[in-house]
């Protein structure tokens, strides 16, 4: 373990060498069981009858409870503390997932998403307060360019291994089976933060701002918008790309899988090294602000890009285009969180981060619903693509307008 002095001006304390790496499981873990309910959407529409409508009402009950989640998970990782908060999240969203592949209909895993969305909300905050805690700022890329990683791989996995293994068992064994291994991540996370964790809870820290404080921020809102806007195009494509590439493009569900999980492995290599390339950039004396503007705002211009070559172009343009998506993300997810750790600073960081990602969340509710809405309407996904490249370009007005600086704010009044 290394001691790190708290940026805070709080006592010395210790990052195991197994936290990010864990963090970045974690993440892993939570869009593999969020995203198994999309995988498996082909196969539930028809076993349970379901309209597109309802599927839409189903991959957004997630985001129902975990908008509020995150308040509760950031105010939980100043109570408890962030190890504590996320262990006991990442319970509850395993039992939920095991759950899920028992559910009898349409009701019943309304009920379960919530249940899910309210233990998933534990994993953002209470990885970016340790982060901000821990780590300087031209070290946050990398980090969260790895968390980045059991982002996008975890949909990958989900995609791919959870497809293949769907075709052959059926859905409801698959739902089982990586609830019941989820859990054994509590196992090396319990053993290798079990001394930090009890330190935090013992070392007096500094009072963190309220939410209403963090609220009136400019730069708050700046955020959350941006945030937003990232999250519309991604949750549009995770949520969809599945239903998207077998009903629209007649691909057959081991072929669905194999391209998204691919996508989804681009995703994860644009976001390791636009992680580490940050942190390189501003090592080399470039500022918080350049970098990380720019940065995110290049890859919201791409995903608005590649968002309108797949409303307009034919079956080979609209794959390719997904694979450029795929990487813009990967622009994005290191600096979305970065920017928000280095706003909030460490005291404030599990609550800022809380209440950026309740406004990003939005987006998982509100595009599911629109797209199943738009696709019963239209009979396509054209128009769906076009309002994700709409929101893309409006993220760059939230990041690059709203903000004025991407340095730490005064917390002195709050």
């Amino acid at each position: 373990m290394t001691a790190i002095t708290d940026r805070a001006g709080l006592k010395p304390v210790e990052l195991g060498v197994a936290v990010v790496p864990l963090l970045a499981l974690a993440v892993f873990i939570n869009y593999v069981d969020r995203g198994n309910l999309a995988t498996a959407a082909p196969l539930i529409k028809d076993q349970l009858h379901l309209s597109a409508t309802q599927i839409g009402l189903l991959l957004s009950a997630f985001f129902w409870s975990y908008m509020p989640g995150q308040l509760m998970a950031g105010w939980l990782s100043e109570r408890i503390n962030a190890y504590r908060t996320l262990a006991l999240g990442l319970a509850i969203w395993s039992v939920a997932t095991i759950a899920s592949g028992l559910a009898g209909g349409f009701m019943s895993l309304i009920v379960l998403r919530i249940v899910l969305g309210f233990g998933e909300s534990a994993a953002f905050p209470c990885s970016s307060k340790l982060l901000a805690q821990h780590l300087p700022h031209d070290k946050l890329g990398a980090a969260n360019g790895l968390i980045g990683v059991g982002l996008a791989l975890g949909p990958a996995f989900g995609t791919f291994a959870g497809g293949l293994l769907m075709a052959r068992l059926g859905w409801r064994p698959v739902f089982l089976l990586f609830g019941l291994v989820s859990l054994l991540w509590l196992v090396p996370w319990l053993i290798s933060t079990r001394e930090a964790s009890a330190e935090a809870t013992r070392a007096p820290a500094a009072p963190a701002p309220s939410f209403r404080a963090i609220l009136a921020k400019r730069e708050a809102w700046g955020a959350s918008l941006g945030h937003f806007c990232n999250n519309y195009a991604f949750y549009f494509v995770i949520s969809w790309l599945p239903l998207y590439l077998v009903k629209a493009r007649g691909f057959s569900v081991s072929h669905m899988a194999e391209v998204g999980g691919l996508i989804y492995v681009v995703y994860a290599a644009s976001s390791m090294t636009v992680g580490w390339a940050t942190d390189r950039w501003m090592q080399a004396g470039a500022s918080a602000n350049l970098v990380r503007k720019t940065t995110i705002c290049t890859g919201l211009m791409l995903t608005a890009g590649a968002m309108m070559a797949c409303a307009m172009g034919d079956a080979r343009t609209s794959v390719i285009s997904l694979f450029v998506a795929g990487a813009a993300f990967g622009f994005g997810t290191p600096n979305i969180f970065a920017i928000g750790q280095t706003l909030a600073g460490p005291v404030a960081a599990g609550k800022w981060v809380a209440v950026q990602n309740v406004f990003g969340s939005l987006a998982g509710i509100i595009a599911p619903i629109i797209t199943g809405a738009v696709v019963d309407r239209t009979g396509q996904f054209s128009w769906a693509f076009a309002i994700a490249a709409a929101m893309a370009l409006l993220g760059v007005v939230g990041w690059g307008l709203v903000i004025r600086k991407v340095a730490p704010v005064s917390w002195a009044q709050a």
